[in-house]
């Protein structure tokens, strides 16, 4: 394999810990699979409003566009919370997206045999779950037009548009089929089609979509149902695919159920360099104590070496060090439990770079 660049924005908080985390891996297995990997950094989110004045600099976007993949920390915190709107930390996030034309966002939920005990339901319920959520991620109401609050005729109001064309509903409903054909071949496609004209759109799409799939079983499920039976029975679900604002909302919903949210990846792909970062935020206030979870920031890096780099091998060889860890009892604080073995984020590093 070619040289491959993998630029590195850890943003705020926790995110120079998790990243530097998640980078001592790829060196690791890149030594062990004739990968040759180079690594540089960029800021985007708070601390380059602090550095540029805006969260996603020029810079940031050139470089990201040039690279082989985006790993990212988190953004965002407290201390830029009254910044104005547009220039708001999350605003990197978005942008980034934006700019690498970046359609799907990928979050699979898999549940560790060795964390069950840390679900919410019960083991009976949670054992063997193995969902794929795939989110629109370039459309819907976070891109649509935005009317910012203002008194009109006496009163205080503000809007934000829905809007989905059909090609846009047409690809991330084709990946998800896609990727269920390597699965289970079980889509369940979520929207608000008996009340909303865009969900309605949404439906109609998925299911002429659908169609030219003919191993791949779609059906459908309002989103409130589909938030009821991720808790009652999550093991019917497959694959999951819907809308930008009910993607957001559900894969948080999803990601409880394996315990904890700092142990999920997510990868971000489309049209151009595939973004890789953990669901979790930049938790400010734990930033430096060595508290911070690193495994849903390696496994997003497992994803990046998986679809960016085409090195499947490699991806699967740290999901089982990872796996392996856990089963011999290490956590990081927030797994905690009488009985285990607490380790700081670089000692829960150092062990899975020593399984590999």
């Amino acid at each position: 394999m070619s040289e491959k660049n993998i630029v590195v924005i850890p943003g705020d908080g926790i995110g120079e810990e998790i990243t530097s985390a998640a980078v001592r891996i790829l060196n690791k297995i890149a030594s062990k699979s004739n990968i040759t990997l180079t690594f540089e950094k960029h800021l985007a989110g708070g601390a380059a409003i602090d550095a540029y004045g805006v969260p996603l600099p020029d810079s940031t976007i050139k470089a990201a566009k040039n690279a082989d993949a985006v790993l990212l920390g988190a953004v965002g915190g407290p201390k830029w919370d009254s910044v104005p709107p547009e220039i708001r930390a999350e605003k990197a996030i978005l942008g980034l997206r934006k700019e690498l034309g970046l359609y799907a966002n990928l979050r699979p939920i898999k549940v560790s045999e060795a964390l069950i005990e840390f679900s919410p339901l019960k083991a009976a319920a949670i054992s063997g779950v193995d969902i794929l959520l795939v989110r629109e991620l370039n459309g819907g109401i976070y891109y649509g037009a935005k009317n910012e609050a203002a008194m009109v005729n006496g009163v205080e109001q503000a809007s934000d548009l829905e809007i989905y064309s059909a090609p846009e509903v047409r690809r991330i409903v084709t990946l998800a089929c896609q990727a269920a054909k390597l699965r289970r071949n079980q889509v369940v496609s979520v929207d608000k089609a008996n009340v909303l004209a865009s969900s309605r759109l949404w439906r109609k799409v998925a299911n002429e979509t659908a169609k030219t799939f003919a191993d791949v079983s779609l059906s459908h499920l309002y989103v409130d149902n589909c938030a009821m039976q991720l808790i009652l029975a999550p093991k019917q679900f497959d694959v999951i695919v819907t809308n930008n604002l009910f993607g957001d909302i559900l894969s948080d919903e999803a990601a409880v159920l394996t315990g904890s949210i700092g142990m999920l990846p997510s990868a971000s792909i489309g049209d151009g360099t595939g973004l890789y970062e953990p669901i979790h935020g930049s938790a400010p206030d734990i930033a430096g104590l060595g508290l911070a979870n690193p495994v849903g920031t390696i496994l997003s890096a497992a994803m990046l070496l998986r679809y960016s780099l085409g090195a499947e091998q490699a991806a699967n060889q740290i999901e089982q060090a990872v796996e392996q860890v856990l089963v011999e009892g290490y956590r990081t604080a927030d797994l905690y439990k009488h009985g285990s073995t607490k380790v700081t984020t670089e000692e829960m590093a150092g062990l899975i770079e020593g399984k590999l």
